[in-house]
């Protein structure tokens, strides 16, 4: 089974190596791509599948909207507020590791500089996340 992941990123570079990362991982996944916060939003609310994704790869610096108000909004969603998300970015500011724990990131993980050193954390999150992780329901909270 081939699972969906939504990376939202606006650094095309970033998307690129990610998705290389991926593949020389051997992670079966298919990486889908939202631009910014405000593209992520319409992709999950327009996606009456999202909550089959296997999780969300979420930069905290976005345009239009920020990752940290992408995770609010998520939280808010009745059907897609257990949808794991990982925080995914380069920011190292304890005032974002915080606020994105306490609206409810799942992980937070800082971008490594290396492409070797990224292969081995896109392996980390297909032997947790994907493998290993047992996902809530596809239904909505009551």
């Amino acid at each position: 089974m081939e699972h969906r992941i939504l990376h939202v990123e606006d650094n095309i570079d970033d998307v690129m190596l990610v998705a290389l990362a991926f593949r020389k991982a051997g992670v079966k996944a298919r990486l889908e791509v939202a631009s910014d916060g405000g593209k992520a939003v319409a992709m999950l609310q327009n996606d009456l599948s999202a909550t089959s994704m296997a999780c969300i790869l979420l930069d905290v610096k976005l345009p239009t909207i920020s990752g940290l108000d992408v995770l609010a909004w998520l939280r808010s969603q009745p059907t897609l507020k257990r949808l794991p998300v990982i925080m995914l970015t380069s920011s190292l500011l304890p005032g974002d590791i915080n606020r994105a724990y306490d609206l409810g990131a799942n992980s937070y993980l800082v971008k490594p500089a290396d492409l070797d050193s990224l292969v081995t954390l896109a392996r980390t999150i297909d032997r947790y996340w994907l493998q290993t992780n047992t996902r809530p329901a596809d239904q909505p909270a009551g």
